[in-house]
Parts: structure tokens; sequence; C-alpha cells
């Protein structure tokens, strides 16, 4: 045990005979199947259950308001104010109750560029949460273990409850983070994607002001020529299976920065959705799952130990996280150049987007804060027919500035390097769910790859009517070229135009919140307007999941 461990066990009064520290994944692993709380699969990959809460509680997310935030953070039902004075009391709590239990403790940093690296010391209640951030953290040499000396630090104790009435959350889970304490605390929930996420939004919240870096909420990879592409995109758009490309090195599945010198991951591992996963269709992640990965909420085939994963009785967020070294095809340093092509995705269920268009920078930037997608019936309880969603600069529950500050920094980014940014709509055409059908992957793939390639630049480009896009008149690789105009798919085009223009007052409505704050240039990227748009319930915010 290093002096700067001791000193750290010192200050918070723990006990270091009840510490675990830096235990192998093997070690980790062990420890989770001998209190219980979990077991292996086939091969070889810890299979657990993270409890009452399969998924983040946006609700219940909070940051400490103080002279650090109080004039800085987008404060609202995404980034909710929590007192200083609470925060000491349910600080002191949760300590009182850690010092009570065995503790494992997990030292590593985020950012693989050395010029931003953050060191995150996790203080985790039950093993497999330790094992999770070895998993997503990027993971310290030798070396640098006995030097270690941590920035910020979470707390991750699933079995402590708040008091609402004591402690001033809305109910017994919270995650809090505190600028000025550098930490986060986290109880009431098992899930593991409360400790990525909250290290995210810190990072969302200290490279934009203090580092004039753009943290992006996006996967990322490179061609063998060094062409960097980011990829953006809600839940369902395909982000993680379309920068799954083996002619290309991953550089990371979610989390990014874009400096100076070019793009770097956050973290050191990817945390994928389960959810009907067939190595036929995701062979990298399907592969990853080995001995190491940490599979979440899933459930076996009857007597066996193989996943069923086509199995969402316990939820449909079923999820496994493991480390960047689980894949072959990945980038060395998990750093490359500044980006030649943006892609924003969206999976339009009304099927009035082109498959694919080039943006302006007014519109990637209007796009990026509006962030569409659309879920589908059957996606959520009460779901009965294509809604849409919007959740800004594609991750709206991670940001502590207003959207604003992120697209600002985006189109400035795209300006210097002169970026290729496009809007792809890998959901459906000819008609809307339900009626059209779901673009081809295989359609799709062949638009990314023309674009990467550069066989977009050169095409003529028609003006779409509704939305002002440019949408390509040809392209390599489709069989039938009249997908690229979406009108031409459907058997009405005064149906088509009514459903295009209703989309598109959705996004005039969604965007209301964010006018004030958006420069002019910003709001030319929008949609055209067609008569006046019902803005009664323009104001009101709902907290993207």
């Amino acid at each position: 045990m290093n002096s700067q461990l001791t000193i750290f066990l010192q200050h918070l009064s723990l006990d270091p005979e009840k510490i675990h520290y830096m235990l192998t994944p093997a070690e980790l692993i062990e420890a989770t199947i001998q209190k219980g709380q979990g077991v292996l699969n086939d091969t070889g990959a810890l299979c657990i259950d993270t409890g009452k809460f399969t998924g983040r509680s946006p609700k219940d997310r909070y940051i400490v308001k103080d002279d650090i935030t109080r004039e800085t953070v987008d404060w609202g039902l995404v980034n909710k104010p929590f007192g200083e004075d609470q925060y000491e009391v349910l600080k002191k709590d949760i300590l009182d109750y850690v010092r009570q239990h065995e503790i494992f403790i997990h030292d590593g940093y985020v950012c693989s560029d050395d010029i931003y690296r953050l060191n995150v010391r996790v203080l985790a209640e039950y093993p497999w949460s330790a094992l999770f951030a070895n998993n997503m953290f990027l993971r310290l040499t030798g070396p640098e273990i006995d030097s270690y000396a941590p920035e910020w630090t979470v707390v991750c104790a699933p079995g402590f409850k708040a008091d609402p009435s004591k402690h001033g959350t809305r109910q017994a889970n919270f995650a809090v983070i505190n600028f000025t304490d550098r930490a986060i605390l986290i109880g009431g929930t098992g899930y593991t994607g409360e400790i990525k996420k909250g290290i995210f939004s810190v990072l969302n919240y200290i490279l934009p002001q203090n580092e004039n870096t753009l943290s992006m909420h996006c996967s990322s990879n490179v061609g063998k020529q060094g062409d960097t592409a980011v990829f953006f995109g809600l839940s369902g758009t395909g982000k993680t299976t379309l920068s799954a490309d083996p002619q290309r090195y991953l550089i990371g599945d979610d989390e990014h920065g874009w400096s100076e010198e070019g793009v770097f991951n956050f973290e050191g591992g990817c945390y994928a959705k389960c959810v009907d996963l067939t190595e036929e269709k995701e062979p990298d992640i399907f592969r990853a799952i080995k001995h190491g990965a940490l599979l979440e909420n899933i459930r076996f085939y009857p007597g066996s130990r193989t996943v069923n994963y086509a199995d969402i009785s316990v939820t449909e967020n079923t999820r496994v996280s493991y480390p960047l070294y689980h894949i072959q095809n990945v980038m060395p340093g998990s750093v490359s150049g500044h980006p030649r092509n943006i892609f924003f995705l969206t999976a339009d269920a009304f099927g009035t987007l082109p498959p694919i268009s080039k943006l302006t920078p007014a519109q990637a930037m209007y796009h990026f804060i509006s962030g569409y997608t659309a879920k589908v019936a059957g996606t959520e309880a009460g779901v009965t027919e294509p809604q849409a969603t919007f959740s800004a600069c594609f991750g709206a529950p991670f940001l502590p500035l207003h959207p604003t500050q992120y697209a600002s920094m985006l189109g400035e980014l795209m300006r210097r390097y002169k970026v290729n940014v496009w809007l792809v709509n890998t959901g459906w055409s000819g008609g809307p769910y339900g009626v059209g059908s779901r673009i081809k992957l295989s359609n799709t793939r062949a638009m990314i790859t023309a674009a990467l390639e550069g066989n977009l630049n050169h095409v003529r480009y028609k003006t779409h009517e509704v939305f002002n896009l440019a949408m390509p008149m040809s392209c390599p690789g489709i069989s039938d070229q009249n997908i690229l105009n979406p009108v031409q798919t459907w058997k009405d085009a005064e149906a088509y135009k009514t459903k295009a223009i209703s989309l598109a007052q959705s996004f005039h409505r969604n965007f209301y919140k964010y006018a004030s704050q958006a420069s002019d240039e910003i709001l030319s990227g929008g949609p055209q307007k067609f008569g006046e748009i019902d803005m009664s319930n323009a104001a009101s915010e709902d907290i993207p999941g």
C-alpha cells in the first residue's frame, strides 16, 4: 500500500483491514462469486444482476450548486441543483456506511490523450462494481500504481439508501456530483452505468471550459489511410453497429474528446447493449464476452450457462462491459487525427428524412442540438405509434453546460478542419413504421462508405423542400437510387409531405427552449416553417433517458 493511499485512507478514516486495493479482474470475479453475487457463463464472463435499477435514473442525478457551478451550469430538470449543506450531510452518512463494510478500491484514469488525463479512484461496495471500473476506465501500469494520486473520487454504495427528508434527495437512490469536492456519491442503485456517466458528466463540464476541447457522446473509428470518422446517435440508431467496421480501427464506442490535436477516447473499454446480440450481427461484441467481461441482467437458456440474448424478462437494457483489449481491431493508443467525416444517425420512424444528406455548418449545429430520433411501437410501455424524441447533442442527460456551447464548438471545429457532416437516417422508407420498411443495413453501410471514400463529394445534390437538406441524387453501391429521395419511395406524395411537415414542426417545438441562446446562424439551420406552429407545450422539458 503506497503512502498516497495510506494518507487517503486516514483522511476518510477508512480501516485498511477492510480495504481490497487494486484486485485483479480474476480476484474481483472470484470475490463476486464467493459473495453469491454472480456466476460465470459458458464463455467465462461474469454475470450479475444490478438489482432494482437496471438503467440510469436521470431524475435522481444532482450537481452541487456552489461558487464554481452557480453561474456556469445549465440548471433545470436535467441538471438539478443540490445544496452544499445537504451534500455534507449525505457525504458524512454514506462514508459512515462505507466504513462498516468491505470496500474494493480501483484506481484508473480517463482520457487516452495524456494532456487531458484525469485520475479517478472508485470506492466500491461490491467487487463487480470495481470490475466495471477496471473494464471501463484506462488502466495503470505497475509504476503508476505506486505513485498514484486521485483527482476525482467516486463512492459507489448500492446498499446505502438516502432518506429524502434528511438528505434532500427525491428518493432513496441518488448520484450527486460535487465539482468543488471533486467527488461523485452514488447510492441506492447497483447500475454500473451511473459510475461511467458520472465521470462523463464531469468531463463534459471541465473540457469545454478549461481545455477548449469538445466532449462528445459518440463512437469513432479510423481508416487504414488515417481518416477519422465520428458517429453520433441515440439508442437504436446503429451507432455501435456502423462504427464497428472490419475495414477500420475502432477508437472507442461511446465517449470522446476533440482537441487541437485530434480525437481521443475517454475510456478504456466498451459498455454495449446485448439485446438480441448474435455473432453474425455484432461479431466484435459477441467475441469480447469472455473471462473479464461483465454481463448485466441477462438470463440463460434453461439448464445451461449459455446466455439467451433475446430474453428481456429483466430489462431491455441488458449490458456488457469489457476492456478494449478484448477487441482485435482497435486503434493503438485510442487517439487519432481530426475527423474528416461526422455522421449524425437517426432512426426516423416516420419515413420522412433522406437516408443520407450533407449538412451545412448551420444545419450541423442545429441538428446537433436537436439530437433527433424516434421511438417505435413496443419499445416502451404506452408507445403505440412512432414518437419523435430529442436529446440535445445526442447526450442531454450528461451535459452540465448549455447545449449551444457544445454546438458552437462543433461548428468552429468543423469549419477549421473542413469536416463533412452527414445526417444519416437508419429508420424507415416508403412510409412510417408499420407501413414502410426499415432501410437495409447494407444500403446504409454503402452510403457511409461512399461518404468516407469521398465518392459523394462530386455528385449532384437536390434540396429537400421541407427540411432544406442536400440529398445526393446518386450513390455508389445502392441498387435502387430512388431511395435517396424519400418522397419517391412513398405511394402518395401528398401524404409524404404532410408527414414531413408534421415532423418539421416537432423540430421547431423542441428547439424553442434553445432559441434564446442560439445564434442566428444556428436558427437558420432548421427545417422550413409551414404556417403557425403550436408552441403551447414547447417550453416544457422532459428528461431524456
